[in-house]
Protein backbone atom coordinates (compact mmCIF):
# COMPACT_ATOMS: atom_id res chain seq x y z
CA UNK A 1 0.00 0.00 0.00
CA UNK A 2 1.51 3.73 -1.47
CA UNK A 3 1.98 6.20 1.58
CA UNK A 4 0.46 9.10 1.64
CA UNK A 5 3.23 11.94 1.04
CA UNK A 6 0.93 15.06 1.13
CA UNK A 7 0.89 17.71 -1.44
CA UNK A 8 3.65 19.27 -2.23
CA UNK A 9 4.50 22.41 -0.68
CA UNK A 10 6.39 23.63 -4.02
CA UNK A 11 3.53 23.33 -5.63
CA UNK A 12 1.06 25.23 -3.50
CA UNK A 13 3.44 28.19 -3.27
CA UNK A 14 3.39 27.84 -6.90
CA UNK A 15 -0.21 28.69 -7.53
CA UNK A 16 -0.34 31.36 -4.74
CA UNK A 17 2.10 33.11 -6.87
CA UNK A 18 -0.57 32.91 -9.42
CA UNK A 19 -3.84 33.64 -6.92
CA UNK A 20 -2.80 35.74 -4.47
CA UNK A 21 -3.30 39.16 -4.53
CA UNK A 22 -0.25 41.61 -4.55
CA UNK A 23 0.38 44.32 -1.75
CA UNK A 24 -0.72 47.02 -4.47
CA UNK A 25 -3.25 45.30 -5.41
CA UNK A 26 -5.12 44.97 -1.69
CA UNK A 27 -4.04 48.71 -1.47
CA UNK A 28 -6.23 49.29 -4.23
CA UNK A 29 -8.90 47.31 -3.45
CA UNK A 30 -8.88 49.32 -0.07
CA UNK A 31 -8.87 52.94 -1.31
CA UNK A 32 -11.99 52.22 -3.53
CA UNK A 33 -13.45 50.46 -0.49
CA UNK A 34 -12.72 53.89 0.95
CA UNK A 35 -14.23 56.09 -1.62
CA UNK A 36 -17.55 53.81 -1.97
CA UNK A 37 -18.09 54.09 1.30
CA UNK A 38 -17.77 57.96 2.12
CA UNK A 39 -20.00 58.21 -1.51
CA UNK A 40 -22.48 56.36 0.79
CA UNK A 41 -22.52 58.27 2.81
CA UNK A 42 -22.53 62.09 1.53
CA UNK A 43 -25.35 60.82 -0.90
CA UNK A 44 -27.48 59.75 2.21
CA UNK A 45 -26.55 63.03 3.28
CA UNK A 46 -27.26 64.66 0.07
CA UNK A 47 -30.95 63.24 0.41
CA UNK A 48 -31.45 63.82 3.72
CA UNK A 49 -32.02 60.39 4.35
CA UNK A 50 -30.52 59.68 7.90
CA UNK A 51 -29.41 56.76 9.69
CA UNK A 52 -27.76 54.87 7.01
CA UNK A 53 -24.81 52.53 7.28
CA UNK A 54 -22.52 50.98 5.04
CA UNK A 55 -20.44 47.73 5.44
CA UNK A 56 -18.04 46.44 2.98
CA UNK A 57 -18.59 42.25 2.84
CA UNK A 58 -17.67 39.51 0.78
CA UNK A 59 -14.45 37.69 0.00
CA UNK A 60 -13.15 41.76 -0.46
CA UNK A 61 -14.05 42.07 3.18
CA UNK A 62 -12.87 39.45 3.98
CA UNK A 63 -9.24 38.73 2.70
CA UNK A 64 -10.35 35.81 0.62
CA UNK A 65 -10.71 36.86 -3.31
CA UNK A 66 -8.30 35.69 -5.85
CA UNK A 67 -5.75 37.91 -8.00
CA UNK A 68 -7.46 39.95 -10.95
CA UNK A 69 -11.32 39.40 -9.42
CA UNK A 70 -12.38 43.10 -8.91
CA UNK A 71 -15.45 42.32 -7.15
CA UNK A 72 -16.72 44.89 -4.35
CA UNK A 73 -19.87 44.29 -2.34
CA UNK A 74 -21.07 47.50 -0.52
CA UNK A 75 -24.49 47.14 1.56
CA UNK A 76 -26.20 50.15 2.22
CA UNK A 77 -27.94 49.55 5.60
CA UNK A 78 -31.23 50.60 6.94
CA UNK A 79 -32.68 50.50 10.54
CA UNK A 80 -34.68 46.62 10.90
CA UNK A 81 -37.93 48.88 11.15
CA UNK A 82 -37.91 50.63 8.03
CA UNK A 83 -40.66 50.02 5.62
CA UNK A 84 -39.78 47.31 2.75
CA UNK A 85 -40.64 50.08 0.23
CA UNK A 86 -39.34 52.61 1.43
CA UNK A 87 -35.85 50.60 1.32
CA UNK A 88 -36.24 49.68 -1.60
CA UNK A 89 -36.93 53.49 -3.08
CA UNK A 90 -33.92 55.01 -0.79
CA UNK A 91 -31.38 52.49 -0.61
CA UNK A 92 -31.77 52.59 -4.59
CA UNK A 93 -31.85 56.36 -4.75
CA UNK A 94 -28.57 56.37 -2.94
CA UNK A 95 -27.33 53.73 -5.09
CA UNK A 96 -27.78 55.75 -8.14
CA UNK A 97 -26.12 59.34 -6.49
CA UNK A 98 -22.87 56.82 -6.24
CA UNK A 99 -23.18 55.83 -9.89
CA UNK A 100 -23.07 59.51 -11.09
CA UNK A 101 -19.02 58.44 -10.50
CA UNK A 102 -19.26 55.09 -12.37
CA UNK A 103 -18.37 54.18 -15.58
CA UNK A 104 -21.49 52.39 -15.84
CA UNK A 105 -25.04 51.02 -14.18
CA UNK A 106 -27.09 48.27 -14.07
CA UNK A 107 -30.48 47.34 -12.43
CA UNK A 108 -30.43 44.40 -10.93
CA UNK A 109 -32.63 42.40 -9.14
CA UNK A 110 -32.40 39.39 -6.40
CA UNK A 111 -35.17 39.35 -4.12
CA UNK A 112 -35.15 43.15 -4.04
CA UNK A 113 -33.54 45.44 -6.51
CA UNK A 114 -29.96 46.73 -6.14
CA UNK A 115 -27.45 48.54 -8.18
CA UNK A 116 -24.47 47.12 -10.20
CA UNK A 117 -21.73 50.00 -11.27
CA UNK A 118 -18.49 49.77 -12.61
CA UNK A 119 -16.40 52.09 -11.09
CA UNK A 120 -12.84 52.54 -11.84
CA UNK A 121 -12.62 49.27 -13.25
CA UNK A 122 -13.94 47.58 -9.85
CA UNK A 123 -17.63 45.72 -10.10
CA UNK A 124 -19.22 46.89 -7.37
CA UNK A 125 -22.69 46.07 -6.17
CA UNK A 126 -24.67 48.43 -4.14
CA UNK A 127 -27.16 46.80 -2.23
CA UNK A 128 -29.60 47.80 -0.01
CA UNK A 129 -30.48 45.64 3.18
CA UNK A 130 -31.77 45.73 6.41
CA UNK A 131 -29.88 46.52 10.14
CA UNK A 132 -31.60 43.62 11.94
CA UNK A 133 -30.34 42.16 15.62
CA UNK A 134 -29.56 38.93 13.91
CA UNK A 135 -30.06 36.55 11.07
CA UNK A 136 -33.11 34.74 12.46
CA UNK A 137 -34.68 38.30 12.62
CA UNK A 138 -33.55 38.42 8.59
CA UNK A 139 -36.47 40.03 6.50
CA UNK A 140 -34.87 39.70 2.89
CA UNK A 141 -31.97 36.73 2.02
CA UNK A 142 -29.09 39.74 1.82
CA UNK A 143 -29.58 40.61 5.26
CA UNK A 144 -27.91 37.75 6.17
CA UNK A 145 -24.66 38.55 4.54
CA UNK A 146 -23.25 40.74 7.27
CA UNK A 147 -23.69 37.94 9.81
CA UNK A 148 -21.25 35.59 7.36
CA UNK A 149 -18.64 38.60 7.34
CA UNK A 150 -18.85 38.84 11.23
CA UNK A 151 -19.18 35.05 11.72
CA UNK A 152 -16.29 33.97 8.60
CA UNK A 153 -13.81 36.82 9.14
CA UNK A 154 -11.96 36.42 13.07
CA UNK A 155 -11.98 32.50 12.16
CA UNK A 156 -10.15 32.54 8.74
CA UNK A 157 -7.99 34.99 9.88
CA UNK A 158 -4.60 33.05 8.95
CA UNK A 159 -6.35 30.54 6.86
CA UNK A 160 -6.80 33.12 3.85
CA UNK A 161 -4.34 31.58 1.67
CA UNK A 162 -5.62 27.86 2.53
CA UNK A 163 -9.73 29.55 0.94
CA UNK A 164 -7.50 31.02 -2.10
CA UNK A 165 -6.27 27.11 -3.00
CA UNK A 166 -9.27 25.68 -2.47
CA UNK A 167 -11.46 28.14 -4.51
CA UNK A 168 -8.66 28.27 -7.51
CA UNK A 169 -9.14 24.41 -7.19
CA UNK A 170 -12.75 24.11 -7.38
CA UNK A 171 -12.19 26.85 -10.57
CA UNK A 172 -9.84 24.18 -11.96
CA UNK A 173 -12.18 21.71 -11.69
CA UNK A 174 -15.50 23.59 -13.04
CA UNK A 175 -17.30 23.08 -9.93
CA UNK A 176 -16.66 27.17 -8.22
CA UNK A 177 -19.79 29.50 -8.39
CA UNK A 178 -23.28 29.47 -6.77
CA UNK A 179 -25.10 31.21 -9.62
CA UNK A 180 -28.03 29.00 -10.99
CA UNK A 181 -25.72 28.38 -14.31
CA UNK A 182 -22.87 26.72 -12.59
CA UNK A 183 -24.76 24.96 -9.45
CA UNK A 184 -21.54 24.90 -7.80
CA UNK A 185 -19.76 25.78 -4.60
CA UNK A 186 -20.08 29.37 -3.43
CA UNK A 187 -17.30 31.77 -2.15
CA UNK A 188 -18.99 31.64 1.48
CA UNK A 189 -19.50 27.70 0.98
CA UNK A 190 -15.54 27.66 0.62
CA UNK A 191 -14.84 29.36 3.43
CA UNK A 192 -16.47 27.61 5.57
CA UNK A 193 -15.03 24.60 4.49
CA UNK A 194 -11.64 25.66 5.29
CA UNK A 195 -13.04 26.83 8.94
CA UNK A 196 -14.22 23.06 9.55
CA UNK A 197 -11.11 21.09 7.80
CA UNK A 198 -8.68 23.25 8.82
CA UNK A 199 -6.90 23.43 5.65
CA UNK A 200 -7.35 22.99 1.92
CA UNK A 201 -5.36 19.66 2.39
CA UNK A 202 -7.84 18.31 4.40
CA UNK A 203 -10.81 19.56 3.07
CA UNK A 204 -9.63 17.48 -0.40
CA UNK A 205 -8.52 14.26 1.46
CA UNK A 206 -12.14 14.33 3.36
CA UNK A 207 -14.14 15.51 0.26
CA UNK A 208 -12.59 11.81 -1.03
CA UNK A 209 -15.14 9.72 1.08
CA UNK A 210 -18.07 12.44 1.01
CA UNK A 211 -21.61 10.43 0.12
CA UNK A 212 -24.71 12.27 -1.06
CA UNK A 213 -26.27 13.67 2.23
CA UNK A 214 -22.89 14.62 3.57
CA UNK A 215 -23.03 16.89 6.64
CA UNK A 216 -21.31 19.92 8.34
CA UNK A 217 -22.75 21.59 11.10
CA UNK A 218 -19.27 23.80 12.53
CA UNK A 219 -22.31 25.23 15.62
CA UNK A 220 -23.28 22.35 16.11
CA UNK A 221 -27.51 23.33 15.58
CA UNK A 222 -30.60 21.57 15.99
CA UNK A 223 -31.03 18.49 13.58
CA UNK A 224 -32.90 20.25 10.69
CA UNK A 225 -33.89 17.78 7.35
CA UNK A 226 -32.60 18.85 3.87
CA UNK A 227 -32.09 16.81 1.43
CA UNK A 228 -29.93 18.24 -0.73
CA UNK A 229 -26.25 16.57 -1.76
CA UNK A 230 -23.69 18.32 0.81
CA UNK A 231 -25.59 19.64 3.88
CA UNK A 232 -23.74 22.47 5.29
CA UNK A 233 -25.86 24.28 8.23
CA UNK A 234 -25.55 28.12 8.36
CA UNK A 235 -23.63 28.82 11.17
CA UNK A 236 -25.71 32.05 11.36
CA UNK A 237 -28.53 30.33 10.30
CA UNK A 238 -29.52 26.77 11.08
CA UNK A 239 -32.58 26.75 8.91
CA UNK A 240 -30.43 27.20 5.99
CA UNK A 241 -27.91 24.86 4.00
CA UNK A 242 -25.08 27.04 2.21
CA UNK A 243 -24.88 24.26 -0.06
CA UNK A 244 -28.32 24.10 -1.02
CA UNK A 245 -27.07 25.27 -4.73
CA UNK A 246 -25.01 22.59 -4.95
CA UNK A 247 -26.30 20.05 -7.44
CA UNK A 248 -25.79 16.25 -7.41
CA UNK A 249 -23.15 16.63 -10.58
CA UNK A 250 -21.20 18.92 -9.02
CA UNK A 251 -20.92 17.43 -6.07
CA UNK A 252 -19.35 14.05 -7.68
CA UNK A 253 -17.52 16.11 -9.76
CA UNK A 254 -15.78 17.61 -6.80
CA UNK A 255 -15.58 14.40 -5.06
CA UNK A 256 -13.62 13.02 -9.09
CA UNK A 257 -11.28 16.06 -9.01
CA UNK A 258 -10.10 15.58 -5.07
CA UNK A 259 -9.29 11.79 -6.03
CA UNK A 260 -7.52 12.42 -9.43
CA UNK A 261 -5.40 15.07 -7.77
CA UNK A 262 -4.75 13.24 -4.32
CA UNK A 263 -2.96 10.44 -7.11
CA UNK A 264 -0.74 12.82 -8.77
CA UNK A 265 -0.83 16.60 -7.69
CA UNK A 266 -0.11 18.64 -10.50
CA UNK A 267 -0.46 22.56 -11.25
CA UNK A 268 -3.25 21.75 -13.90
CA UNK A 269 -5.53 21.15 -11.40
CA UNK A 270 -5.81 24.41 -10.59
CA UNK A 271 -5.11 25.56 -14.28
CA UNK A 272 -6.69 23.66 -16.84
CA UNK A 273 -5.30 24.20 -20.26
CA UNK A 274 -8.13 26.14 -22.16
CA UNK A 275 -9.78 24.00 -24.85
CA UNK A 276 -9.77 25.25 -28.42
CA UNK A 277 -13.66 25.60 -29.95
CA UNK A 278 -14.38 23.09 -32.17
CA UNK A 279 -13.95 23.68 -36.24
CA UNK A 280 -15.98 22.73 -38.73
CA UNK A 281 -14.40 19.55 -39.92
CA UNK A 282 -13.71 18.09 -36.27
CA UNK A 283 -17.55 18.66 -35.85
CA UNK A 284 -18.05 16.53 -38.64
CA UNK A 285 -15.67 14.15 -38.03
CA UNK A 286 -17.01 13.90 -34.34
CA UNK A 287 -20.54 13.64 -36.02
CA UNK A 288 -19.40 10.67 -38.81
CA UNK A 289 -17.49 8.42 -35.29
CA UNK A 290 -20.66 8.71 -33.07
CA UNK A 291 -23.06 7.44 -35.37
CA UNK A 292 -26.25 9.20 -33.35
CA UNK A 293 -28.05 11.95 -34.42
CA UNK A 294 -27.73 15.61 -32.99
CA UNK A 295 -30.12 17.97 -32.46
CA UNK A 296 -30.04 21.75 -31.63
CA UNK A 297 -33.20 24.05 -30.66
CA UNK A 298 -31.77 27.85 -31.25
CA UNK A 299 -33.47 30.79 -30.54
CA UNK A 300 -33.14 35.05 -29.49
CA UNK A 301 -31.39 34.84 -25.96
CA UNK A 302 -33.57 36.81 -23.47
CA UNK A 303 -32.86 39.88 -22.29
CA UNK A 304 -32.81 38.52 -18.94
CA UNK A 305 -29.75 38.02 -16.23
CA UNK A 306 -28.63 34.58 -15.91
CA UNK A 307 -30.15 33.64 -12.68
CA UNK A 308 -33.44 34.48 -14.33
CA UNK A 309 -32.32 32.64 -17.89
CA UNK A 310 -30.81 29.62 -16.43
CA UNK A 311 -33.77 27.78 -14.08
CA UNK A 312 -35.98 28.46 -17.36
CA UNK A 313 -33.33 26.72 -20.00
CA UNK A 314 -32.79 23.34 -17.36
CA UNK A 315 -37.23 23.64 -17.53
CA UNK A 316 -37.15 23.61 -21.23
CA UNK A 317 -34.25 20.91 -21.73
CA UNK A 318 -36.45 18.76 -19.14
CA UNK A 319 -39.98 19.35 -20.56
CA UNK A 320 -38.65 18.69 -24.43
CA UNK A 321 -36.72 15.38 -22.88
CA UNK A 322 -40.22 14.25 -21.74
CA UNK A 323 -41.82 14.80 -25.00
CA UNK A 324 -39.09 13.19 -26.70
CA UNK A 325 -39.65 10.31 -24.61
CA UNK A 326 -43.37 10.29 -25.21
CA UNK A 327 -43.25 9.80 -28.81
CA UNK A 328 -40.04 6.70 -28.55
CA UNK A 329 -37.17 8.70 -28.80
CA UNK A 330 -34.21 7.64 -27.03
CA UNK A 331 -31.78 9.93 -25.72
CA UNK A 332 -28.24 9.69 -24.89
CA UNK A 333 -27.32 13.13 -23.41
CA UNK A 334 -29.22 17.01 -23.00
CA UNK A 335 -27.49 20.03 -22.58
CA UNK A 336 -28.04 23.83 -22.62
CA UNK A 337 -25.88 27.15 -23.87
CA UNK A 338 -26.57 30.51 -24.10
CA UNK A 339 -24.74 32.80 -25.70
CA UNK A 340 -25.20 37.28 -26.24
CA UNK A 341 -27.25 36.35 -29.18
CA UNK A 342 -28.28 33.01 -29.60
CA UNK A 343 -29.00 30.11 -26.57
CA UNK A 344 -29.32 26.64 -27.66
CA UNK A 345 -30.90 23.55 -26.03
CA UNK A 346 -29.05 20.37 -27.30
CA UNK A 347 -30.17 16.59 -27.57
CA UNK A 348 -28.31 13.50 -28.70
CA UNK A 349 -30.44 10.43 -29.70
CA UNK A 350 -29.26 7.57 -30.26
CA UNK A 351 -31.40 8.02 -33.64
CA UNK A 352 -33.67 11.04 -34.53
CA UNK A 353 -35.82 8.90 -37.16
CA UNK A 354 -38.03 5.80 -36.17
CA UNK A 355 -39.60 3.46 -38.31
CA UNK A 356 -43.06 5.01 -39.77
CA UNK A 357 -44.96 1.85 -37.93
CA UNK A 358 -45.88 1.67 -34.54
CA UNK A 359 -46.96 -1.29 -32.12
CA UNK A 360 -50.21 -0.08 -30.38
CA UNK A 361 -51.49 -2.57 -27.25
CA UNK A 362 -54.50 -2.37 -26.27
CA UNK A 363 -56.82 -4.32 -23.46
CA UNK A 364 -56.94 -7.99 -23.01
CA UNK A 365 -59.55 -9.82 -25.63
CA UNK A 366 -62.02 -10.71 -22.23
CA UNK A 367 -62.34 -7.13 -21.19
CA UNK A 368 -65.07 -7.11 -23.49
CA UNK A 369 -66.66 -3.69 -23.17
CA UNK A 370 -62.67 -2.36 -23.88
CA UNK A 371 -62.01 -4.40 -26.06
CA UNK A 372 -64.19 -4.32 -28.69
CA UNK A 373 -64.22 -0.63 -28.09
CA UNK A 374 -60.50 -0.60 -28.70
CA UNK A 375 -61.01 -2.78 -31.90
CA UNK A 376 -63.27 -1.13 -33.88
CA UNK A 377 -61.62 2.11 -33.14
CA UNK A 378 -58.32 1.11 -35.38
CA UNK A 379 -60.02 -1.26 -37.56
CA UNK A 380 -61.85 2.04 -39.00
CA UNK A 381 -58.96 4.00 -38.53
CA UNK A 382 -56.61 4.85 -41.84
CA UNK A 383 -53.22 4.18 -41.43
CA UNK A 384 -53.30 1.42 -39.21
CA UNK A 385 -51.13 -1.67 -41.26
CA UNK A 386 -52.64 -4.63 -39.26
CA UNK A 387 -54.15 -5.99 -36.18
CA UNK A 388 -53.29 -9.06 -34.34
CA UNK A 389 -54.11 -10.91 -30.71
CA UNK A 390 -50.62 -10.82 -29.17
CA UNK A 391 -50.35 -12.63 -25.62
CA UNK A 392 -54.14 -12.35 -24.81
CA UNK A 393 -54.31 -8.78 -26.03
CA UNK A 394 -55.34 -6.65 -29.25
CA UNK A 395 -52.26 -5.29 -31.06
CA UNK A 396 -52.46 -2.89 -34.11
CA UNK A 397 -49.87 -1.40 -35.77
CA UNK A 398 -50.33 2.20 -36.65
CA UNK A 399 -48.37 4.72 -38.14
CA UNK A 400 -46.23 6.86 -35.94
CA UNK A 401 -47.72 10.41 -36.42
CA UNK A 402 -44.15 11.95 -35.54
CA UNK A 403 -41.69 9.66 -37.14
CA UNK A 404 -38.72 12.41 -36.98
CA UNK A 405 -37.73 14.14 -33.72
CA UNK A 406 -37.11 17.90 -35.49
CA UNK A 407 -40.64 17.21 -37.08
CA UNK A 408 -42.31 16.80 -33.59
CA UNK A 409 -40.36 19.50 -32.04
CA UNK A 410 -41.04 22.15 -34.89
CA UNK A 411 -44.64 21.21 -34.19
CA UNK A 412 -44.96 20.74 -30.71
CA UNK A 413 -41.80 22.72 -29.11
CA UNK A 414 -44.66 25.11 -27.76
CA UNK A 415 -46.67 22.80 -26.06
CA UNK A 416 -43.83 22.11 -23.24
CA UNK A 417 -42.91 24.52 -20.10
CA UNK A 418 -40.74 26.81 -21.14
CA UNK A 419 -40.76 29.56 -18.47
CA UNK A 420 -41.95 33.13 -19.31
CA UNK A 421 -39.35 34.38 -20.72
CA UNK A 422 -38.00 31.86 -22.82
CA UNK A 423 -41.26 31.11 -24.21
CA UNK A 424 -41.77 34.45 -25.69
CA UNK A 425 -37.98 34.34 -26.94
CA UNK A 426 -38.97 31.05 -28.57
CA UNK A 427 -42.66 31.87 -29.82
CA UNK A 428 -40.88 34.76 -31.63
CA UNK A 429 -38.95 32.39 -33.68
CA UNK A 430 -36.84 29.20 -33.24
CA UNK A 431 -34.97 26.91 -35.38
CA UNK A 432 -34.77 22.97 -35.22
CA UNK A 433 -30.96 22.68 -36.67
CA UNK A 434 -29.67 18.76 -37.13
CA UNK A 435 -26.65 17.30 -37.28
CA UNK A 436 -23.87 18.64 -39.49
CA UNK A 437 -26.60 22.21 -39.82
CA UNK A 438 -24.62 22.96 -36.28
CA UNK A 439 -22.21 24.32 -38.08
CA UNK A 440 -24.08 27.84 -38.83
CA UNK A 441 -23.40 28.23 -35.05
CA UNK A 442 -20.30 29.88 -35.14
CA UNK A 443 -20.05 31.55 -31.69
CA UNK A 444 -16.71 31.29 -30.20
CA UNK A 445 -18.26 30.19 -26.55
CA UNK A 446 -20.15 27.58 -28.82
CA UNK A 447 -17.91 25.93 -29.83
CA UNK A 448 -15.88 25.45 -26.80
CA UNK A 449 -18.58 24.30 -25.22
CA UNK A 450 -19.45 22.06 -27.74
CA UNK A 451 -15.38 20.50 -27.49
CA UNK A 452 -17.00 19.45 -24.08
CA UNK A 453 -20.58 17.99 -25.47
CA UNK A 454 -19.39 15.72 -28.45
Amino acid sequence: METYTGIPEELKLAVLERIKPTEPEREKLLEIQEELTSQVRAAAGRLGIPDVLVRMVGSAARGTWLSGTHDIDTFISFPEETPRKELETLGMAIAREVAKHAEHAEDRHAEHPYLNIIYKGFDVDLVPCFRVASASRIKSAVDRTPFHNDFVKPRVKGREDEVLLLKQFMRGGGVYGSELKTQGFSGYLTELLIIHYGSFENTVRAACFWKPGEKIDIMQHVEIEHTEPLVVVDPTDPRRNVAAALSLDKFCMFIDHCREFLKSPELKFFFPAPLLPLRDSEILEKLEARKSTQLAIVFKTPDVVEDVLYPQLYKMEQSVTALLKEYDFTLIKTGVWSGKTETAVLLELISGTLPNVKKHVGPPVWVKAHAEKFKEKYQAEDGVFGGYIEKGKYVFEIRRKYPTAKGLLEDRLMTCSLGKSVCQSVSEGFEIIEDAGICRLKDTDFRVFLREWM
